[in-house]
């Protein structure tokens, strides 16, 4: 069940619909509100008038709770979902429709209707059964992608939860609910709809639930019941609730919702605490009863189901231009012909009985007609000149290479968190052969994400004593030698998850022997009471766990309680605390602090705060949050502390260190009942609540007293620094767009390997004296001019900087360090067009202090503006813009829960597999594809031309050349499957040596293999190569004879041209193919035999059916003479024989440079240490490294073909070894005795 609905999660497309505004319920009278009629109810034991309706505005939704005959005039959605494309009605049409969008499969329409009229001269099965073909297919893997969706439909609008009936519960299908219903839900059920939580069985009305399907994240989140409701728990009680629901419309902004609830005519705020969520589970909570908000599609999940953009590769869209040109050469080819018709056309050709009534198509008293019907019969007579089964074939290719080679690469398998690669979207394969540019979060993206309390500052006193990997490193680039100072740890340090400290000053109670024993008290309750975590187990430090929403939360609360304030027990009211050492040392006692408000963290406020009252009625405001934020909100004086906690905070960040700074302010009662009501009220309102509770905290969280700093460790993913060194080779350049620090972006960069000692860096930030002087000032107008001038002065001279540093040293790296406040008015766009051609020119750009809108931001910049391809990886929600805005987006599998990944087209690990995803996948599927394509086109074009050259000798009446079924069965039968074979497994060099040679993949970049020079020389060949069949084979049997001693006619030459032209281009693709294997010999071979099995049976038939007779007999007449098999020998030579010139000796490409390099090495499978093995079995690694075995290299041919060795691939896939041959082992010993004898 639980799997189901996460399947419907994950794959739901939603119809977005709202209501309009439900009739009932106070508000305010508006002239732009709406009034609804409305009749009497009944409820509850006896009768009662209906609410007179009143005034509402329409952005309002009302919501009678526990009575369906008050919501039924508003005619709420069901609850049952849909997430099919089709139905049984719909399905034919709109399944067409969706096909025929397609301009190939369009055109073929029109073809095929052509075909049937009189004008066209071939049967309409020459265009029908493709086109036919091409469609079955197409719409039977719809079929079957709507039935397994409609299947999970139905299992999920079928399963059960507990509706409120009368006075007692009844299991009810979750499709019958409807807005209103009061349901219970059990302990790890399903919401089957959006729901205000009214009780639970838990103290407090208090309940856990895990929001796993909407945002992957397996933290437990609390969610509180109004105090109001909490006693709506059996049914008994819960059929008296008949309160009203006063909200905001179904929108599909998860973490948001404002609404009211009126209960005997007192209006109660609600927020997202009361709201449960559809497809979220209930955890440690027996049960809890909630009322039904919003239903079906109208759902938050599922409205939020339609989010994720389509995206299409660059090679698509360029393969739509070859189409068109495909389209161009057609109708030049048609125009010649019809011109030629028109002025061939003569009675004084008696023989062909022009004169008297003729139809109009050959009618020489009327040339124009004749041009005009020609034009159309020649359009339906080449129109084999686009590839039908090209789509179908890229679709299939790019699925197997999805599901078979990515998803299934052990090199990007993680052993420790058990995650392999993921392809969610099979478009874009051929993409990641062509990136450019990589746009990189930081955190849990190139760091772990494992946080750490490493270091911290305590009034103006700084504790730590460890060395983080940046400084060693940077101690390293110094010249100066670190050594591991692992063993030399004190007796106090302690390293747990979430804390890895070392300084007995403040260990086991030592703090308050420090000159500030007053500050480190309030900084340890600050870090036990400010926060939002959730403890989890046995209350005994040893033993619990806390589930927090993020690590940073989860380290700074380990903190706390090894610091001796144990954090052990939350309720919505209260913080249990255990202190130790605080009246005198070893003395422990239990406090509870009382939680009065809670202003959360989010984005654009960087902070988050508490308000609690202490046992002995002290009222306190506890803030933490980024250094900016909190400094500006200070009180004046204690300059020195604060100046000597920024330079902490500045040393933390060069240590790559994640800074949190902390600060309180006591309170006064009447400071605080007075700030209150205007919370309260704040947090009442329907409009702008957010905005208006920012508002209210900007009033309480100012006048704070600084307490000191924290410095969390988050450490480099193993690899990083190789990967991008790698990748930088490879000639992709790398930007992180991170929200620290500028000292600990640079540092985490200097970490990376993107910026080293030799960098020229240009850094543009906010923190410069002409900047701070106007904040000083406090004019909001003359800080940004000051700002934006300053960019724009940064820009320029940075420009022209970099321009003169290209020229005088080209080699030496240029990076851009910017931080978020320049990049806002950097983005301008009056300078955009400056950052663009700065940013393009440096090999590395950091932006720091970004908004997650600014990530997205520059990314789109590059994009459209460079018209480069772009690639986003992270790994945490606030990635989703930048991996959606760029042309590939990459998510990590991390701590951050599964949003990016759910938003992105591929998901993996760890940053490291960017490696083998990109320089091995990524540049393997775009020279697959470029082969396949421009393969296609050269196919078709070669058999099409044969046709046009006969239509010169026709008097181009558009007779012709070629049988009606064979021209059906060309590109579906003939020539299909070794196409898809190359595809598949094609591969210029291996994986090792596409590794070992990053710069291999900027011919991707460059898109070396489909350019128009590409196309030409194929289209060239495919020109010379009609020639050689059409006039060899019509010249040579001119004067030929079958064994009967009749001359050969039309269908002998036409069958014996199409056996030579299936012969060729198959033989040609082996020609094309870097490695051949024994399915490429298998479907090639096939392909020819297919053609000859169908012509013996097609021509020993003979049947009633128009133009059937043509070919009666023919491949006996023609396999009865010696002419067939020499001109079936000399003609594909002869036609290949430029290809073999051109491929041997002219324009090598940089692989088949390193091919020559390497083909006498074995490959290195065999002496790599393989990556992630150690989750293995035994018997699994053995098969592993069978199959990983070193294949030879054929020298029989220049082109460095690779036989396959002894070991297949499908074989390998299913771990079976495929025994030795003798031909394997007798190749092998002779290679050994050549290199004993060279030796």
């Amino acid at each position: 069940m639980s799997a189901r609905i996460k399947d419907m999660v994950r794959v739901a497309t939603a119809r977005l619909g709202g209501e309009q505004a439900g009739g009932g319920g106070a508000s305010s009278s508006s002239s732009g509100f709406v009034r609804r009629e409305s009749t009497a109810r009944l409820g509850g034991a006896g009768t009662s008038f209906r609410r007179q309706p009143q005034p509402m505005a329409p952005t309002v939704r009302t919501v009678y709770c526990n009575d369906r005959e008050a919501n039924a005039p508003v005619g709420y959605k069901g609850n049952s979902v849909s997430t099919t494309k089709y139905s049984i009605l719909t399905f034919l049409p709109k399944g067409l429709f969706e096909q025929f969008r397609r301009v190939a499969n369009l055109y073929f329409l029109m073809i095929s209707i052509l075909s049937t009229t009189p004008i066209s001269p071939v049967h309409p099965v020459t265009n029908v059964v493709p086109l036919s073909l091409v469609l079955l297919v197409s719409l039977i893997k719809e079929a079957f992608e709507d039935w397994k969706r409609f299947q999970n439909d139905m299992s999920i609008n079928n399963a059960h939860v507990d509706i409120l009936q009368g006075q007692r519960w009844e299991s009810t299908p979750w499709k019958r609910l409807q807005v209103g219903d009061i349901v219970r839900i059990k302990q790890d059920g399903y919401f089957p709809a959006d729901l205000l939580f009214l009780s639970s069985t838990n103290p407090d009305g208090v309940c856990y639930i895990e929001t796993a399907n909407l945002d992957g994240e397996t933290n437990l989140k609390i969610r509180k019941a109004l105090e109001r409701t909490w006693d709506f728990v059996t049914p008994e009680k819960a059929s008296g609730f008949k309160g009203e629901v006063q909200c905001e419309q179904p929108n599909n902004s998860l973490y948001t919702f404002t609404g009211n609830l009126i209960v005997d005519k007192q209006t109660i705020p609600l927020s997202p605490n009361q709201l449960l969520l559809r497809g979220c589970s209930l955890r440690n909570t027996e049960y809890i009863v909630g009322a039904v908000i919003f239903t079906g599609h109208e759902t938050k999940v599922m409205m939020n189901s339609m989010n994720v953009p389509s995206k299409r590769s660059t090679l698509e869209k360029k393969l739509d231009k070859l189409i068109l040109a495909l389209f161009a050469t057609l109708f030049s080819m048609c125009v010649i012909g019809a011109i030629g018709s028109g002025v061939f056309i003569n009675e004084k050709y008696f023989y062909l009985g022009l004169r008297g009534k003729v139809e109009d198509q050959f009618n020489p008293k009327n040339r124009f007609v004749v041009t005009i019907l020609t034009m159309f019969t020649l359009i339906t007579l080449y129109s084999t000149i686009i590839p039908i089964s090209l789509y179908v074939s890229i679709e299939m290719i790019k699925f197997i290479q999805c599901t078979q080679f990515i998803n299934n690469d052990l090199h990007m398998y993680h052993a420790e968190s058990d995650t392999p690669a993921l392809a969610r979207t099979s478009n874009l394969n051929e993409e990641l052969g062509q990136v450019e540019y990589i746009f990189s979060d930081k955190t849990g993206t190139l760091t772990r994400n494992l946080m750490e309390f490493f270091k911290c500052s305590i009034g103006g006193e700084m504790y730590g004593t460890g060395i983080t990997e940046i400084e060693k490193g940077g101690a390293e680039r110094a010249g100066i030698k670190i050594d591991d100072d692992e063993g030399k740890r004190s007796a106090s340090a302690v390293h747990e998850k979430g804390f890895n400290f070392d300084d007995a000053r403040i260990m086991r109670g030592a703090w308050r022997n420090e000159p500030n024993p007053e500050a480190c008290k309030e900084f340890f309750r600050c870090l036990a009471i400010c926060h939002t975590v959730l403890p989890e187990g046995e209350e005994t430090p040893e033993k619990i766990t806390y589930q927090a929403a993020s690590p940073d939360e989860a380290a700074l609360v380990a903190a706390a309680k090894n610091f001796g304030f144990f954090f052990y027990r939350r309720t919505p009211t209260t913080v249990m605390v255990r202190e130790s050492h605080v009246e005198r040392m070893g003395s422990i006692q239990d406090v509870p602090y009382e939680i009065l408000n809670v202003l959360e963290f989010n984005s654009t406020r960087k902070r988050q705060s508490v308000v609690c009252r202490f046992p002995n009625g002290r009222l306190v405001l506890y803030c933490k949050g980024a250094d900016n934020v909190v400094y500006e909100r200070l009180a004046d004086g204690n300059h020195d502390m604060k100046k000597t906690s920024r330079e902490h905070l500045e040393q933390f960040g060069s240590a790559g260190l994640r800074t949190l700074c902390l600060a309180y302010r006591d309170l006064s009662r009447e400071q605080y009942e007075i700030w209150n009501e205007k919370f309260v009220q704040a947090k009442s309102s329907l409009r702008d609540r957010d905005k208006k509770l920012d508002e209210v905290a900007e009033l309480i969280e100012k006048d704070l007293i600084l307490i000191g700093c924290t410095a969390i460790e988050d450490k480099l993913q193993e690899g990083v620094p190789t990967c991008i060194e790698t990748l930088c080779a490879a000639g992709i350049k790398i930007w992180v767009l991170t929200g620290d620090k500028m000292e600990t972006a640079i540092n985490i960069a200097y970490a990376c390997s993107l910026v080293n000692n030799d960098t020229k860096q240009f850094i543009i930030s906010s923190e410069t004296d002409a900047i701070r002087e106007a904040e000083d000032r406090g004019d909001p107008v003359e800080i940004a001019r000051v700002i934006k001038d300053s960019v724009k002065q940064s820009l320029k001279s940075f420009h022209e900087e970099a321009r003169h540093s290209l020229i005088s040293t080209p080699e030496r790296k240029l990076a851009l360090i910017i931080d978020g406040r320049c990049l806002m008015y950097a983005l301008d766009p009056t300078l955009r067009v400056d950052l663009l051609g700065l940013s393009l020119i440096c090999h590395s750009v950091v932006c720091c202090r970004v908004s997650p809108l600014q990530k997205a931001q520059v990314t789109s910049l590059v994009k459209k503006g460079a018209r480069k391809i772009t690639l986003s990886i992270g790994d945490g929600a606030n990635d989703v813009s930048m991996i959606q805005a760029a042309h590939v987006g990459i998510g990590i599998s991390g701590q951050e829960g599964m949003q990016a990944v759910m938003a992105s087209d591929f998901a993996i690990a760890q940053f490291r597999f960017l490696t083998d995803l990109l320089l091995v996948h990524g540049r393997w599927s775009y020279l697959r594809l470029c082969k396949v394509i421009t393969y296609f086109f050269y196919k078709n074009l070669t058999f099409t031309l044969t046709q046009f050259w006969f239509t010169f000798q026709t008097g181009f009446s558009g007779q012709r050349f070629y049988d009606d079924w064979n021209q059906s069965l060309y590109n579906v039968i003939f020539t299909a499957l070794p196409v898809i074979i190359v595809g598949l497994f094609d591969k210029d060099v291996s994986a090792s040596l596409s590794k070992r040679y990053p710069q291999l993949y900027k011919e991707g970049i460059r898109n070396s293999f489909f350019k128009w020079r590409v196309i030409a020389v194929w289209g060239f060949f495919a020109f010379y190569q009609s020639i050689v069949f059409f006039y060899f084979t019509a010249s040579a049997s001119r004067h030929g004879q079958g064994s009967s001693g009749k001359i050969l006619g039309l269908w002998d030459v036409s069958t014996m041209a199409f056996s030579c032209v299936v012969v060729t281009v198959n033989l040609r693709l082996l020609m094309a193919c870097n490695s051949i294997t024994r399915w490429h010999y298998i479907s090639v071979a096939g392909s020819i035999v297919a053609w000859f099995v169908f012509i013996f049976i097609y021509s020993a038939i003979m049947t009633s059916f128009d133009r059937q007779e043509n070919v009666y007999f023919v491949i006996y007449v023609l396999m009865s003479t010696f002419f067939f098999y020499l001109t079936l020998l000399l003609v594909p030579i002869i036609a290949l024989f430029g290809d073999f010139l051109y491929l041997s000796w002219l324009f090598p490409y940089d692989y088949q440079i390193i091919q020559e390099q390497h083909r006498d090495e074995p490959h290195e499978y065999s002496r790599v240490q393989l990556p992630e093995t150690s989750h293995l079995s035994p018997e699994e690694a053995r098969s592993y490294m069978i199959s990983m075995l070193p294949r030879e290299s054929s020298k029989h041919t220049g082109f460095a073909f690779d036989s396959p060795g002894y070991e297949s691939f499908f074989a390998s896939q299913q771990g079976v070894g495929v025994p030795h041959k003798a031909w394997d082992v007798a190749r092998r010993a002779s290679m050994k005795q050549q290199r004993a004898g060279k030796s």
